[in-house]
């Protein structure tokens, strides 16, 4: 027989979870708010005019302008931000699909293929990360110099790819240890050699975790500053770099500095945005074991 007192609580117990999820709902989008307004305030403080801009409290009723943007794509006179964000795009991508060419055939060696003390190799490869930037700045930067290397954009593509590849060794190895070794068997059985099975049957099953793996590499390359600011100068200054040029000994100017930090962060964001279902995939499926 059903318990009365069961059919009676349960209707305050829903509408109880109910509220619950209400009020955890609401904390989810404060925290996301909270989140995007450093990136709204960018935004809009590259709207305002200079002397807007400075001021202390900021006005937000302040009357909006693009000459931030014009000023930064070279309207006036000024220096064009083309060549940086060109060479930051081509040293990040490419150093991106450098870092997946070396990263897979490792990542399924130590996953997929028995390793002896993989998981010694694996912290080897974490162990590189633990070095500070600038403790090998000045050998690589004496080792540029002496190759005759210096502003060059080859240089830090082979730098970016040496940076972000244990890290994408650390995740792709999680993300492959998910790939079922009986496809790959069979896939042997039927004659398939190593480049096949990586391209055609670990590369698509992986994929949301490539991907992720892909814009992560693709973010640390893009904001990379230390090296790019030490090692380049003009041939091949990225747009981090020529972030820098907007802080000069005449001061700061704030609104062309959010101007340009927003037009430097929108590879970024498109990046991010495009794959985001693949990233979200991806990381949950590396972190959930």
């Amino acid at each position: 027989m059903r318990d009365p007192r069961r059919v009676i609580l349960f209707p305050r117990a829903a509408r109880k979870a109910g509220r619950r999820g209400t009020a955890l709902g609401v904390l989810a989008w404060l925290v996301g708010i909270a989140f995007c307004l450093p990136a709204m305030w960018m935004l809009l403080t590259s709207l305002h005019s200079e002397p807007d801009a400075a001021t202390n409290p900021p006005s937000l009723t302040a009357p909006l302008t693009l000459d931030s943007y014009r000023v930064f794509f070279g309207a006036e006179g000024g220096a064009s931000p083309w060549p940086a964000l060109i060479n930051s795009m081509t040293a990040s991508l490419l150093s991106t699909l450098l870092v997946l060419v070396l990263a897979l055939p490792a990542a399924y060696a130590l996953s997929v293929r028995p390793v002896r003390k993989w998981t010694d190799v694996m912290f080897f490869f974490l162990s590189t990360k633990m070095l500070p930037v600038v403790a090998g700045l000045l050998p690589v930067y004496l080792f540029a110099k002496n190759a005759g290397m210096l502003d060059n954009i080859w240089l830090l593509i082979i730098l970016y790819t040496s940076m972000n590849l244990p890290i994408a060794v650390w995740m792709m190895q999680s993300f492959l240890a998910d790939v079922p070794v009986s496809i790959i068997e069979a896939a042997q059985v039927d004659g398939a050699r190593l480049p096949t099975i990586l391209a055609r049957i670990v590369a698509p099953v992986a994929g949301p975790g490539i991907a992720a793996t892909a814009l992560i590499c693709f973010i640390f390359s893009w904001n990379e500053l230390l090296f790019a600011r030490v090692l380049t100068s003009v041939t091949a200054q990225t747009a981090p770099v020529f972030l820098t040029g907007f802080v000069t000994s005449q001061g700061l100017f704030l609104a062309q500095l959010c101007a340009a930090s927003v037009v430097v962060s929108l590879p970024v964001l498109a990046a991010g945005f495009a794959a985001q279902d693949k990233l979200v995939q991806g990381l949950s499926l590396g972190a959930v074991k």
